[in-house]
């Protein structure tokens, strides 16, 4: 599916305007006159690709009860907030929702295509993540539960012996679970093996990969 850019704003001359500049920018727009009209058309293939510019000011549903109904919903598309009416308040609580960019009007032409283009690399980012992190979570589900406790007392730095002493097992067993955890989750080090914990847990922000796993250290 190819990033689309959702507007939202019951501004006639803007989405028209918009739609209008991002369409000569080379990018696909979709524009919505309203929150619930947006609500109307949402499904979950679109969550991930994209992003969304919304007016904060809307009759209705305001901009920033779209964008916390749409964090309840799972939704990881990047927020441009626009405005007319801007103020403190408001951007605080907008960015304490998760937009990632606040907007006055008029704005110009290249301010706004900076905020969607960085706004789509962090959803690219985000939908390669989340990828990954799916990726993990089925090899963690596939360790035993012994395997699984190995590991999770291994990510907290804990040697061999330490491990044995907690487990009350040899360290040449610690030594043997490690293996299979090792090899089972495909981590080269310990230090991958701790952000691949890190990433099961949705505790990295940011995609760290090339090849479905997090760099070593």
């Amino acid at each position: 599916m190819n990033p689309t850019v959702y507007i939202v704003d019951d501004d006639d001359a803007m989405r028209d305007s918009l739609c209008t500049l991002l369409d000569l920018a080379g990018m696909e727009a979709k524009a919505y006159e309203s929150a619930l009209d947006f609500l109307s058309h949402y499904d979950t293939d679109m969550r991930h690709h994209g992003c969304l510019v919304l007016d904060i000011r809307m009759w209705g549903m305001s901009g920033l009860e779209l964008q916390k109904l749409l964090g309840i919903r799972g939704c990881t598309l990047p927020v441009i907030i626009i405005t007319g009416h801007g103020d403190v308040q408001t951007t605080v609580k907008s960015m304490k929702l998760g937009a990632m960019e606040f907007i006055e009007k008029p704005f110009t032409q290249d301010r706004l295509l900076e905020c969607v283009r960085a706004a789509i690399r962090l959803s690219e980012e985000r939908y390669d993540m989340n990828i990954q992190k799916e990726e993990i979570q089925n090899r963690i589900a596939r360790l035993s539960p012994r395997e699984l406790e190995v590991a999770e007392i291994l990510i907290t730095g804990l040697s061999n012996k330490e491990i044995a002493r907690q487990m009350n097992i040899s360290s040449r067993t610690v030594e043997v679970y490690r293996a299979k955890v090792m090899f089972k989750l495909q981590a080269d080090s310990l230090c991958q093996l701790v952000r691949m914990f890190l990433l099961a847990e949705g505790r990295l922000l940011t995609a760290e990969t090339q090849t479905g796993q997090p760099h070593a250290c």
